[in-house]
């Protein structure tokens, strides 16, 4: 059964460019991870503050797997220079699975 995991980032409107220029440019390694499903970034239209990072896995082992391999060491760094202050002031991880789905209709 597939997991849901979204990442609730709260992201002050002066960070937001920031931000989306992040996850743009990205190394990608996620799309790669055994058990990746689907990634989107959502961003906020009217009414808060919290940008929604939607990932959909395989199962609970996948995810748990890329979050102590390629997303651990994407966010130590290690690379020459100052890293860069998050953009994020907050973050909290929302998870879930998925009990129904349903696809559009193919003619």
């Amino acid at each position: 059964m597939s997991v849901v995991k979204i990442n609730v980032l709260t992201v002050p409107a002066e960070q937001r460019e920031a931000l989306e220029q992040r996850f743009g440019a990205r190394a990608g390694l996620v799309e790669a991870a055994d058990g990746f499903e689907w990634f989107e970034l959502l961003r906020p239209v009217e009414g808060t503050d919290q940008y929604l990072v939607y990932t959909r896995w395989r199962d609970e082992d996948a995810f748990r797997a890329w979050m102590e391999g390629p997303m651990k060491a994407a966010h130590q760094g290690g690379g020459s220079g100052e890293r860069a202050r998050p953009a994020a002031t907050g973050s909290e991880v929302w998870s879930f699975e998925v009990a129904q789905q349903a696809a559009p209709k193919t003619d």
